[in-house]
Parts: C-alpha cells; structure tokens; sequence
C-alpha cells in the first residue's frame, strides 16, 4: 500500500503524537500521557484524552480543508455548536453527517453532501469530479493484506483516483507513514467499505 507523493492535502493523525498512535490503538497506550497534546488545540489535557479518539472524521476534514485549516479541536468545538456531535450520560456519539454538512458549508462554504447509500463505484466518480470524500471504513483498513473483521466504524479522507485507478486516501490513524497516506485497489477497499459517507467540493 505506497503512499502517493502528489496529493495536496496535508497529512494529520487524530492523535497528536503521530508515532504514538500503534501504541494507543493496539498496547493500550494512555492517551493522557501524549506528551504533544496541545498542538491538537485542546483546552486540557482531560478534553484531550476524553476526545481524540473520536475525531478521526474531523481529522479528515482538517486534512480537507489544506494548511490554513484552524486546530482539531477548534474544529471540534464548532462542529459540537451544530449537533454533529453530542454526549449522553458521558458517552461521545458521532461524526453525525447531516450536522456536519450543516457545520461544513455554513462556516466553510463548502460543498458538503451526505451519501447515505454509497458505492466504491460512486465513490470513483465523485473523485473524478474533483470531490473529496470521506468514507466509513473497518479501521483495520490500515492493514489491508488481513481479512477485514468488518465495515465501518472509522472515518478516511479520500482525495483522488490514480491514473492505474487507485483509491488514494489519507487515514487519521494510520499507524506510519504508509498507512497515513494510502493507496488500494476498489477491490481491495470494499471490504471495509459501510457504503456511506460525505463529499466535499
């Protein structure tokens, strides 16, 4: 799975130390112990460890939105004023699409679209009409030479299709460098694929 290097979009991790996220998603590693916490633009270090495990779909957003985009959890906090995210006795619930699309094209002006029935092919032509998309995946995607244990669950930002017909992608908890920044075959992807997503323009 070689990264591709003529991808525009800048590379972030949900987790703000980047070689810390195998640790964390397969030792147990403490997310409070992330000793770059506060690059992820988090108040506390608590609302740090509380949250950046759920934020990979606004990982792929700040990655959509290129270089000038504002801190993760800056993005966290106004996408938490639109309902894409919400709390229930302590537990954190999304990325919820349709608020999000709302939070993406009222403070953005982006095109945002919410595809709740979505196919690898479709996927293809919204990245040949310059679209981004991000995608419900298994998170195992990282892996993808194992069996998939399942679909969804995981949020990536796809950005284009190769000239050989790669899904070019970037994952927010890619686990080095080559998992961060992806490449896979339709074939390959589907697997993980849940068949639903947003696009972006």
């Amino acid at each position: 799975m070689p990264p591709c290097a003529a991808c525009a979009a800048p590379v972030h991790t949900q987790f703000a130390s980047p070689e810390l996220v195998a640790p964390i998603v397969y030792d147990g590693f403490d997310r409070a112990a992330d000793p770059a916490w506060r690059a992820s633009g988090a108040a506390t270090l608590d609302d740090y460890a509380r949250w950046c495990g759920h934020l990979c779909g606004l990982t792929c957003f700040q990655m959509a939105l290129g270089t000038s985009a504002p801190p993760l959890f800056t993005l966290r906090d106004g996408a938490l004023k639109y309902g894409a995210y919400t709390e229930e006795s302590g537990v954190i619930k999304g990325m919820i699409y349709a608020p999000f699309a709302e939070y993406a094209r009222a403070e953005f002006g982006l095109g945002a679209e919410v595809h709740r029935h979505l196919t690898v092919e479709e996927i293809c032509t919204l990245l040949d009409e310059g679209r981004q998309v991000i995608a419900s995946v298994h998170f195992e995607i990282r892996r993808p030479h194992r069996p998939s244990p399942g679909r969804g669950g995981h949020l990536v930002l796809l950005t284009r299709r190769t000239p050989e017909g790669l899904l070019h992608f970037h994952n927010p908890s890619g686990i080095d460098a080559r998992t961060r920044t992806a490449e896979l075959s339709t074939a390959d992807f589907e697997p993980f694929f849940a068949g639903r997503g947003v696009s972006l323009r």
